[in-house]
C-alpha cells in the first residue's frame, strides 16, 4: 500500500501545476508521510449537487488547481453534449466569479482557460464579489452556465467551485451526475487546452446592472430612515452593500471596522459564519459604542460571500441588550412585510424551515411550497415570488437573482424597520404580531461538529434502525425517512418526525461535517399578555426535544 501510496502521489505531481501544492506535496513524498498521502489520495473530492466544496491543499482529496481543472474541463463536456454551440462568434458563454479565499482568483482564471481551450467563451468578473452578482450575471449576459469560486462560509482552509446552469440557479440531479461523469473521464490534464488567454474580464456594467436592479426591492417612496450597523465578515460584500444602500437612500451603515475588508484567514472569527457562536461579537461591541442619534436599529451581516443576511436587534431596555434574530425570525418578517405590500406569487422554503411561511401565505390567498434544503430547490419552485430558508438565505427577486441574496434580503429588511420605525415600532413588535395571528412558532437547532464523518452515518443508522417513540413527552404521530422520497419531493438522506404541535427534521449537512437537526413547536396565543408563557413554554419544550433527540442519536 506504501508503494502505490507513493506512486500515487508522485504521478499527480508530475502534472500539477501550481507551485505551492507542487511543493506540499513534494515535502510529504520525500517525509514519506503515509497518514496525510492516504488522507489526499483516499478517493475524489465529490462533484454533488453544491459543486465541490474542501480543504485547499495537494491531492485529489482536496481543493486545488489540478481539481479545478478537471471540474472545469468536465463541465464544459457537459455543456457540449447538451448542445451548446461553440466556435467563433456562436460559442456559449460561461461566466466566472470568485471570492477573496485563497486560490479564489487562480481557480477562476484556470476555469476561464478550459472553457476557451474547450471552445465556449468565458467572461470573469472584474474582481472579487458577492455570489449573488455572479448569479445575476448569468441571466443578464444570456450565459449557458455560471462558476463561483467560493466556499461560504466555511473555515479559511477552504475552498469550493459552485456551479449554475444557464437559467440563474444551481444545479440539481441529474446534471450534477453527469457532470461528475465528464469530470471522471478527464484522463490527464495534459489532454486539457488551457490557452493563456483569450476570455474576457468583465467591466463594471455588470455590478451596475445589478445595483439598478436592487432598488426593485423597494417600494417607490417608502421610509428609509433606520440606521444600521454592518459586518461583511471579512468577505467581499461591503462594497457592493454600501453602494446599494447609498443608491437607497438609506443611512449610510457604520462599519465593523476589524471585519470590514476581504482577508481570507478571517483572522478575528473561529468560523466566518454568524450563526456560529462569538461571529457577531464586534457587531454588537460596535452597536453598543453608538447612542443618540447615531444609535443603531439593526445590526446587518453578511457572510463572506455575501449571499447571507444576518440581522440582529436590540431586545431589552438599554443598549447593551443585542440579539441575533433566527433565520426563521427574519424569514417570516420577510413574508409579511411583501404580503402587506401587496406581493403575488409563490413563497417557497425549504422543509427545514419554520412552518409559520405557510401559514402567512395561506392567510394572504398565496400558493406556498415545501421543497429539500438549498436554493437550488427553492428557486426552482413555479412561479416564485419569495423563497427563504433558515440558514440565513432569502430570495427576494428572483426575477434578478433566482439564488439567495444578502444584499436584497439586507435592503428589504431596512425598509421594513424603517417602515416600523416610522410607526413607533419594531421587527420584534411585528413577531409579536405574528405570533398572536398564527402562533408561537418557536425554532431551534441541535447540530454537532466531527472530525469523523463516520460518526453522522453512525447515528443516521442508530435513528433508523431504533426510532424513537417520543421526545420530551410528546408521542410522534409520524416518522418520514426522506431517502424515500415524500410529498413529491426528491429522496434526501433524511428523517422526519411529526409530533403533537412539534416537528423534528434530521439530516446530515450538504457543506460541512455536520449533523444538523431542526426543530420546531408550535404554541398558540391568545393575546400579546400571553406571549410571554407561550415563550417560555415553548422554550422549555425545544430543550427537551434537544435532550433526547441527542440521546436517540448517541450524539
Amino acid at each position: 500500500m506504501h508503494d502505490e501510496l507513493i506512486a500515487q502521489a508522485q504521478a499527480w505531481l508530475t502534472e500539477d501545476p501550481d507551485p505551492d501544492t507542487r511543493t506540499e506535496l513534494a515535502r510529504l513524498i520525500d517525509a514519506k508521510d503515509e497518514t496525510e498521502l492516504a488522507a489526499r489520495f483516499s478517493g475524489t473530492l465529490q462533484f454533488g449537487t453544491a459543486g465541490l466544496r474542501g480543504e485547499l491543499g495537494a491531492g485529489p482529496m482536496r481543493m486545488n488547481r489540478s481539481v479545478v481543472i478537471r471540474a472545469a474541463a468536465g463541465l464544459a463536456a457537459y455543456l457540449k453534449k447538451q448542445g451548446v454551440p461553440e466556435g467563433e462568434g456562436e460559442a456559449g458563454l460561461v461566466v466566472i466569479g470568485y471570492d477573496a479565499r485563497h486560490k479564489s482568483h487562480d481557480f477562476a482564471q484556470d476555469t476561464a482557460a478550459v472553457m476557451t481551450g474547450a471552445g465556449l467563451r468565458a467572461a470573469v468578473l472584474p474582481r472579487p464579489l458577492p455570489t449573488p452578482v455572479l448569479a445575476f450575471a448569468i441571466r443578464h449576459l444570456g450565459a449557458v452556465a455560471g462558476v463561483e469560486v467560493t466556499a461560504s462560509h466555511n473555515p479559511p482552509r477552504d475552498n469550493g467551485y459552485k456551479v449554475y446552469l444557464g437559467d440563474g440557479s444551481q444545479i440539481v440531479p441529474p446534471a450534477d451526475i453527469d457532470i461528475a461523469a465528464e469530470i471522471a473521464a478527464v484522463p490527464s490534464l495534459s489532454t486539457v487546452p488551457r490557452p493563456t488567454e483569450g476570455w474576457d474580464t468583465l467591466d463594471d456594467s455588470v455590478l451596475d446592472a445589478y445595483l439598478a436592479r436592487t432598488d426593485a426591492v423597494l417600494s417607490e417612496g417608502s421610509p428609509r430612515t433606520a440606521r444600521t450597523v454592518y459586518t461583511a465578515m471579512h468577505g467581499v460584500g461591503k462594497d457592493v452593500l454600501l453602494a446599494a444602500f447609498a443608491r437607497a437612500g438609506f443611512p449610510a451603515p457604520v462599519l465593523v471596522a476589524e471585519q470590514a475588508d476581504p482577508d481570507p484567514d478571517f483572522p478575528t472569527v473561529a468560523f466566518p459564519n454568524p450563526e456560529e457562536p462569538g461571529a457577531m461579537d464586534l457587531s454588537f461591541a460596535t452597536a453598543r459604542a453608538l447612542s443618540g442619534e447615531a444609535a443603531p436599529d439593526l445590526i446587518i451581516a453578511n457572510d463572506p460571500d455575501a449571499d447571507r443576511c444576518a440581522v440582529a436587534v436590540q431586545d431589552g431596555n438599554d443598549a447593551t441588550g443585542w440579539r441575533m434574530l433566527r433565520g426563521d425570525e427574519v424569514g417570516a418578517l420577510l413574508a409579511a412585510h411583501l404580503v402587506r405590500r401587496g406581493a403575488t406569487g409563490t413563497f417557497a422554503e425549504s422543509i427545514v424551515s419554520s412552518s409559520l411561511l405557510g401559514r402567512i401565505a395561506e392567510k394572504a390567498g398565496l400558493p406556498h411550497v415545501e421543497t429539500l434544503t438549498g436554493f437550488k430547490w427553492i428557486a426552482r419552485a413555479e412561479g416564485l415570488r419569495y423563497g427563504y430558508e433558515e440558514a440565513l438565505g432569502y430570495c427576494v427577486d428572483p426575477d434578478g437573482v433566482r439564488d439567495k441574496d444578502g444584499i436584497t434580503a439586507a435592503l428589504l429588511i431596512t425598509e421594513l424597520a424603517s417602515q416600523l420605525k416610522e410607526e413607533g415600532r419594531t421587527l420584534l413588535d411585528l413577531l409579536d404580531d405574528l405570533a398572536v395571528e398564527h402562533g408561537l412558532h418557536a425554532t431551534d437547532q441541535l447540530s454537532v461538529r466531527v472530525e469523523d464523518l463516520s460518526l453522522i452515518a453512525a447515528a443516521m443508522r442508530r435513528l433508523r434502525e431504533q426510532p424513537p417513540t417520543e421526545l420530551a413527552g410528546l408521542p410522534i404521530t409520524r416518522t418520514d425517512d426522506l431517502t424515500q422520497g415524500t410529498a413529491g419531493l426528491p429522496p434526501t438522506d433524511g428523517l422526519r418526525y411529526t409530533l403533537d404541535g412539534a416537528r423534528v427534521i434530521v439530516r446530515p449537512s450538504g457543506t460541512e461535517p455536520k449533523l444538523k437537526c431542526y426543530l420546531e413547536v408550535v404554541i398558540p396565543v391568545g393575546s400579546h399578555e400571553d406571549l410571554p408563557a407561550a415563550r417560555a413554554k415553548a422554550t422549555a419544550l425545544l430543550e427537551s426535544i434537544k435532550r433526547d433527540l441527542s440521546t436517540a442519536a448517541g450524539i
